[in-house]
């Protein structure tokens, strides 16, 4: 093996991106230093994706004073690029670390994203990338909506700024101010999910709970983000029911596309194209990726399948590791380019008892794996 690619999502509650491609570096130098290691940092749009974006293309941070998820002062940084181009992730100022122990979606809010979007607009940017993702909030994107020009009103005519649980008195839209704003910006949304706005599959039922929803406000949350639809397609003439993706951040993604004329795509997309991925891994014998947990949810545009998908075009074959995999998602796994799959983990323990030894474990199958290849690539080549 001459060339490898470690592109891995982190290892969430254990390893950071960062650290996994350390353990990496490690690991080769420890088995392989001939091979030539390509390691690539990777954030699908949530906590970690401005750092991943300055390690693959440099640029600067800027912090702002702005509103965190419950209306109190904080900082928070975006990425600035060359050629008026800046990158934001909702996670600085709404992402669900920041609520602690105080977690309720009913009345977090997105309005200090809309205020780092305004500064990057002002400061003269013309193409934003916003992630989408960790949110702490089920608000539809209002709040950032809000702060960039967005009036909503109740059945008396007041203004007022909507969150999650107050969605539902929202009686007329109008985003003429932020349209003009925006007139002159290409507003991208990075998410790692294919989820509706609403339903079963939305974003209140499947991830209301971990924002600190119960059943009953789990109910009260996404019957609010229907009413939003309802009105979204009457005043801004845009349907987001099905739309792919409307559910990221507690229905953010629905609400950029129809606010603010934003265009959904995967995170993974957007890092891997910013890389040049396809320049980086054309001359790789293989390629490793990875996240925390292989299921049914990394087939909806997570980093694993993201990073599979390209590796396929290239005809490189593409290896995952994760903490924990599913074997029932592994059939279409493969069928959209991932060539195989493995747990990091040797025992079947907790997670509190696995996360202490996440980066040995890690470490060791990174080895293991490229003892394997290195052994099988021998054992093929021709006989003389």
């Amino acid at each position: 093996m001459k060339k490898c690619i470690v592109i891995s999502d982190s290892f969430k509650g254990s390893l950071s991106s960062g650290e996994i491609c350390e353990i990496a570096r490690e690991s080769f130098q420890n088995v392989f230093p001939a091979c030539k290691l390509v390691c690539i940092p990777v954030a699908d749009g949530g906590e970690g994706t401005v750092a991943c974006f300055q390690e693959v293309c440099g640029g600067e941070l800027v912090t702002v004073r702005v509103q965190g998820p419950f209306g109190q002062s904080m900082e928070a940084s975006y990425l600035q690029l060359e050629e008026k181009q800046a990158v934001i992730e909702m996670a600085a100022c709404a992402g669900l670390p920041l609520a602690n122990d105080c977690k309720d979606p009913r009345i977090t809010t997105t309005y200090g994203v809309g205020q780092l979007i305004r500064h990057a607009v002002e400061r003269g940017n013309t193409r934003i990338l916003l992630g989408l993702g960790g949110s702490a909030t089920n608000d539809g994107g209002c709040g950032c909506a809000a702060a960039l020009g967005v009036r909503f009103t109740d059945r008396e005519g007041r203004e007022f700024i909507p969150t999650g649980g107050t969605l539902d008195k929202i009686a007329h839209i109008d985003a003429r101010r932020a349209r003009r704003l925006l007139r002159d910006v290409s507003l991208t949304a990075m998410c790692d999910i294919d989820n509706p706005m609403y339903g079963p599959t939305g974003a209140a039922y499947v991830f209301g709970p971990q924002k600190g929803a119960d059943p009953d406000m789990v109910q009260l949350l996404d019957a609010g983000l229907a009413h939003l639809a309802a009105v979204l397609r009457r005043d801004t003439g845009r349907d987001v029911l099905d739309m792919p993706g409307g559910g990221a951040a507690g229905g953010f993604g629905a609400g950029a596309a129809a606010l603010l004329n934003a265009r959904l795509r995967p995170g993974v997309e957007m890092l891997l194209d910013a890389a040049d991925f396809p320049r980086l891994a054309a001359d790789a014998d293989l390629i490793i990726t990875g996240e925390g947990r292989l299921d049914s949810q990394s087939l909806g545009g997570k980093a694993v399948i993201g990073v599979a998908r390209r590796a396929r075009e290239l005809r490189v074959p593409c290896a995952a590791l994760a903490g924990a995999v599913d074997v029932s998602a592994l059939p279409r796994a493969y069928e959209l380019g991932l060539t195989a799959a493995f747990p990091v983990n040797p025992l079947p323990l907790p997670f509190e008892q696995v996360r202490v030894s996440c980066r040995e474990n890690l470490s060791a199958a990174v080895e293991n794996l490229i003892r394997f290849y290195c052994s099988v690539a021998r054992w093929l080549q021709p006989k003389t």
